[in-house]
């Protein structure tokens, strides 16, 4: 049987790779997506790893609803991204200032 410290550490691993993609990748954004969709996978190990090794069913039925967040992020922000590559022709966050206020 594996650790709960093995999940926990691999999360933190998936977690901190996609806060340094956030930080550093500010161009791309379907890869700032990716990076986002990265750190709810890590939530999601933890749930999961959590909801087994205490015999809670809660955290994976958490799990469920954040996949389903996850997934309509996912529909809505390559939407957003698709429309705005049709007007503008790029996809570059520096680029996108006229969403500003």
């Amino acid at each position: 049987m594996i650790p709960l410290t093995h999940f926990l550490v691999v999360s933190a691993i998936l977690f901190s790779l996609s806060l340094v993609g956030v930080m550093l990748n500010r161009k791309n954004i379907i890869l700032v997506l990716m990076c986002i969709e990265l750190m709810l996978l890590a939530v999601n190990t933890n749930f999961i790893a959590f909801a087994h090794y205490l015999g809670d069913l809660s955290g994976q039925i958490f799990v469920f609803f954040i996949l389903t967040v996850a997934a309509a992020e996912a529909a809505i922000g390559l939407a957003i991204v698709v429309l705005l590559f049709r007007n503008r022709g790029s996809i570059d966050v520096d680029q996108m200032n006229q969403l500003k206020g």
